[in-house]
C-alpha cells in the first residue's frame, strides 16, 4: 500500500470510528480479506517467479473448484522411485504463490516425497481478490480429497496459520484434513494480534475493531479470541515442528515462544538472520524440515 494510500485511509478509519464504527469494521474487515492483484508483480516478485520457471515446468497442474472458487494446485513428484515416502501439502503466505515455496517442494521431492502445493485463493494461478482463513481451508480440504491424506501439512506464515486450522477442523461444517505431522514455518499463533497490528497501522478504532471481530464471528463461526494457535496445538496433539528467525518483523518471535507452549510434541527450531521471508530458501531450514517428517515416518512406502 502506497503510504498516500494508507494516510488517506487512515484518517477515513479515524472519522469512521466516530460517526459510523459498525460500518468501519466492516469496511475494514473487507479491506483486511482484500488481496493484491496478482498480476501486478513487484520487480522483485517477478524476478522470483521468473526464477522458478524452469522448476514449475515439472509440475503437473489442477484446477481446483471450492464453494467460492477456483484454486490451482501443483502437483510435484520424484524422479526416482517409482515408489513414493507419501503426500505433503505444502502453502504459501499472504502476497505469495507457490513459485517462492520451490526450495521446500524440491526438498520433499527429492527425499521421496510427492509434493502438493496450492496457490491460495486470490493469489497466482487461483482466481478471486480474497482470502480468508475459510475460503483457504475450503481448498485444502478439496486438495485433501484429491490428494490427501498427508504425511505433513507445511505452511508459511499466513499458510501455517491455515495449515494449523485445516488439521485442527475449525471451520464449522468443513471436515478436518488428515495429517500425521505439520511443519509451520514464521507463522503467526494468534489471529488477534494479526488484527490488533493490522489495526494500529489503519488507525482502526476499538468500536470498529469489535465490528471487525463480529464479521470474523459471522463468517468463521467462532469467536476471533479462539483462533490462538497454541490452544488449537494443545489440543491436536500432532507432532508439530515451528521454525521461526528471531529477527522476523513480521511476525515477531513470541508467537513461535507462544507455540512451544502447547505441549511437548511441539519442537521449536530458531534459524538466526533470515527474517521472515529469506527463511524459505534456506538449505538448513530446508534440511530441518525434512528431516521432521521423515526421520519420524516409520510407515511403509505407498505404491502408486
Amino acid at each position: 500500500m502506497a503510504p498516500f494510500q494508507q494516510k488517506v485511509i487512515r484518517c477515513m478509519f479515524g472519522v469512521g470510528e466516530k460517526v459510523a464504527p459498525q460500518l468501519t469494521g466492516r469496511v475494514a474487515f473487507g479491506l483486511f480479506c482484500r488481496t493484491p492483484n496478482p498480476r501486478k508483480l513487484t520487480p522483485k516478485e517477478r524476478m522470483a517467479v521468473i526464477a522458478a520457471g524452469d522448476f514449475m515446468q515439472h509440475a503437473r497442474r489442477h484446477c481446483l473448484t471450492t464453494p467460492t472458487g477456483r484454486v490451482a494446485a501443483y502437483e510435484f513428484r520424484p524422479e526416482t522411485p517409482v515408489r513414493w515416502a507419501g503426500t505433503v501439502l505444502i502453502l504459501h503466505g499472504w502476497r505469495s504463490r507457490t513459485e517462492y515455496m520451490r526450495f521446500l517442494i524440491a526438498g520433499y521431492r527429492d527425499a521421496g516425497y510427492r509434493v502438493v502445493s496450492l496457490d491460495l485463493p486470490g493469489h497466482g494461478q487461483s482466481g478471486g481478490r480474497r482470502l480468508t482463513l475459510v475460503n483457504a481451508v475450503e481448498a485444502v480440504q478439496m486438495a485433501s480429497q484429491w490428494f490427501g491424506p498427508f504425511e505433513a501439512v507445511v505452511g508459511h506464515s499466513f499458510g501455517g496459520a491455515v495449515s494449523l486450522n485445516a488439521a485442527a477442523g475449525s471451520m464449522p461444517g468443513i471436515l478436518p484434513v488428515e495429517t500425521k505431522r505439520l511443519v509451520l514455518i514464521a507463522a503467526p499463533n494468534s489471529i488477534p494480534s494479526v488484527f490488533e497490528g493490522y489495526s494500529r497501522q489503519l488507525n482502526v478504532g476499538p468500536r470498529a475493531q469489535a465490528s471487525m471481530a463480529e464479521s470474523v464471528r459471522r463468517l468463521c463461526g467462532r469467536r476471533l479470541d479462539e483462533f490462538m494457535g497454541s490452544r488449537q496445538l494443545a489440543m491436536l496433539r500432532l507432532p508439530t515442528l515451528i521454525v521461526h528467525a528471531p529477527d522476523d518483523r513480521e511476525v515477531p518471535a513470541d508467537q513461535a515462544r507462544a507455540f512451544a507452549e502447547a505441549g511437548q510434541h511441539v519442537e521449536l527450531y530458531w534459524v538466526d538472520g533470515l527474517g521472515h521471508r529469506r527463511i524459505l530458501a534456506d538449505p538448513a531450514v530446508v534440511g530441518r524440515s525434512v528431516s521432521f517428517v521423515r526421520d519420524r515416518q516409520g510407515v511403509p512406502l505407498s505404491v502408486h
